[in-house]
């Protein structure tokens, strides 16, 4: 028999008997609500007579005690209780709301008249004594008459209180056996059913039903728990237990795929996370190192199963550079040629494998894994190479290649906009002509040896000698050529001894920073006899030899940096006068 057809019939049984049940209890309920009732009526009537009697015998003593001492507050105290007694015999004009008999009712009638009677007595007795009889007045109310009044007040008090204990008492005693023989059958009702659930549960549900409920129940809590190793035991039933049973596997099964999808999820956007991380600080990134940096940092947090090398291409090259690397790559050459590498050719990503169908880059040299070239481009052109190496058969999926791609696209963009801001910088610090630093960046090395006037420094002011001559003769290209060749000799010679820059026209500026006199004059005439050995050709043409005046000034010896400049031109005005193809020191200058 099927769940559904035990749970109905005892449904059914169950409905009669709760019925039952519980129209017994709201009998024994009413019943006892009526006891309730009875009990609140007795005790209403009965304060209600007490308070007549208690009030009647204070407005007593309050006039009795006004007529022997004359005293005004017990007269107020009078007024006051009758007061009180005009609103309690405004209650007892309700005394039918509280169930009275007639013979109750006609009680207080009684009590009332004598109440009436004795105030009658009181007000009079209080009325003769303000009008000077005080022997009047307290003959009335220590009399007889008002002694009778009053003993027959309380005594009707006492009957009347006596009658409504009697009357509520039958009540409560017949409503009390009410409720306990309807509570009796109440109870019974409820034992029966009691009993019932009892057969149920023993003969039917212990048996078919309570075991499989544990073990669904164990199962469903650690399914709860998102413990989805739990196995869900199938015992081939075909009622609803079996339903239940199988309903439950497939939750289980919806929370393996659940778990999945979200443990898929929350790693791709953790993925999207800290890809957008590294977006946003690669493009802060001042200079490739700090590029290679990022890049190293987030490349195996973002991808850990990826090892790889961010390759870059040097300006005007074919030669691609490791920048940085990491999770340690093995397959790859750190320096080789753009054509080298398919993915470069091609201008698109390229997989190589060694047991692949597709080619290998000559670049990648052990064939034990799965490499991926992504070209890095931006404009059109290529400025480098984003290279990443997996173990084989882990391919990345189409995901990760679409990501991948993505960050090789914002690595290239920020490679070029920093080759872009260098050669930016290098136009605005170096002369376009000469390569050698400008004007404007001497002006900033000399601000920066202000700050430190105590460091010695050197300063050699330059000028080609005659260089006009050779604009003149051999036309502007060969001028140009000339202080070419003059820049390239001064770099070399100075080399990290200083800075060499272009001062103007045909004259240059060397910085010599630490640099002592006897320092300065070696090399002031290494440059002189530099410049004037080397030949000099132009177009095949071997022009006529080119020599130097120089000017040397020293700080602080000779002055402060502020004027170094200044110093080492008046030197070199005064070796252009005394000659040229010579140095003069500011020493020399000063004495001549």
């Amino acid at each position: 028999m099927r769940l559904s057809t035990i749970t109905h019939l005892a449904y059914a049984v169950t409905l009669v008997l709760t019925t039952v049940s519980a129209s017994t209890f709201i009998l024994s309920a009413r019943s006892a609500s009526q006891e309730r009732t009875a009990i609140q009526q007795h005790l209403e009537l009965d304060d209600l007579a007490e308070e007549l009697a208690v009030l009647a015998e204070s407005r007593t003593d309050e006039a009795r005690l006004y007529v022997m001492r004359g005293d005004e507050q017990h007269l107020a105290r009078f007024y006051v209780d009758d007061d009180q007694e005009g609103h309690l015999e405004g209650t007892l004009k309700k005394l039918s709301d509280l169930g009275v008999s007639a013979e109750e009712r006609a009680m207080f009638d009684r009590i009332r008249s004598a109440a009436d009677a004795i105030d009658v007595i009181e007000k009079d007795a209080i009325g003769a004594y303000r009008a000077g009889r005080q022997d009047d007045a307290q003959q009335a109310l220590f009399g007889d008459a008002h002694y009778r009044l009053q003993t027959d007040l309380v005594k009707q008090v006492e009957d009347v209180r006596a009658s409504i204990t009697t009357r509520s008492q039958g009540i409560v005693d017949a409503a009390k056996a009410r409720s306990d023989f309807f509570g009796t059958i109440a109870k019974s009702m409820l034992a029966l059913t009691a009993l019932m659930f009892l057969a149920v549960l023993y003969f039917v549900l212990s048996r078919r039903v309570a075991l499989p409920l544990i073990r669904m129940s164990n199962v469903v809590t650690r399914l709860a728990r998102q413990d989805y190793d739990v196995e869900v035991l199938d015992d081939g039933r075909k009622d609803e237990i079996g339903e239940m049973n199988h309903a439950i596997q497939i939750f289980r099964d919806n929370g393996l795929e659940r778990e999945r999808l979200d443990a898929e999820r929350r790693k791709d956007q953790r993925m999207k996370d800290l890809m957008l991380q590294m977006m946003h600080r690669v493009q802060a990134c001042q200079n490739q190192e700090e590029l290679s940096d990022v890049v190293s940092r987030f490349m195996p947090q973002i991808f850990p199963d990826a090892a790889g090398h961010l390759f870059v291409l040097k300006e005007q090259g074919s030669i691609l550079h490791s920048l940085g690397q990491w999770l340690n790559p093995v397959a790859s050459e750190l320096h080789f040629s753009i054509d080298d590498c398919w993915a470069l050719r091609r201008g698109r990503p390229h997989l190589s494998e060694p047991e692949g169908d597709d080619v290998t880059c000559h670049h990648i040299h052990i064939g034990t894994s799965s490499n991926l070239c992504i070209p890095l481009t931006a404009l059109g052109d290529i400025v480098g190479l984003l290279y990443l190496e997996t173990d084989i058969g882990n391919h990345a999926s189409y995901a990760d290649r679409l990501y991948f791609e993505l960050l090789a696209e914002n690595v290239g963009l920020a490679v070029a906009n920093l080759q872009l801001r260098q050669r930016l910088v290098g136009m605005a610090k170096r002369d376009a002509l000469t390569g050698l630093l400008n004007r404007r960046s001497l002006d900033e090395a000399l601000n920066r040896l202000i700050e430190d006037p105590g460091t010695p420094l050197a300063c050699l002011m330059i000028d080609i000698d005659h260089f006009k001559r050779f604009n003149d003769q051999f036309g502007h290209d060969a001028g140009d050529a000339v202080m070419q060749y003059v820049a390239r000799i001064l770099s070399e010679v100075i080399g990290d001894h200083g800075e060499v820059f272009r001062f103007g026209g045909e004259e240059f500026t060397i910085l010599l920073p630490g640099a002592t006199e006897t320092d300065a004059e070696k090399i002031a005439e290494h440059l002189r006899q530099s410049v004037e050995r080397a030949p000099l050709s132009y177009r095949g043409r071997l022009l006529d030899p080119v020599t130097i005046s120089l000017g040397v000034s020293r700080s602080p010896q000779g002055g402060t940096v502020s004027s170094v400049l200044e110093r080492a031109d008046r030197a070199l005005l005064t070796a252009k006068k005394n000659g040229r193809n010579q140095w003069i020191s500011e020493e020399t200058w000063q004495s001549a």
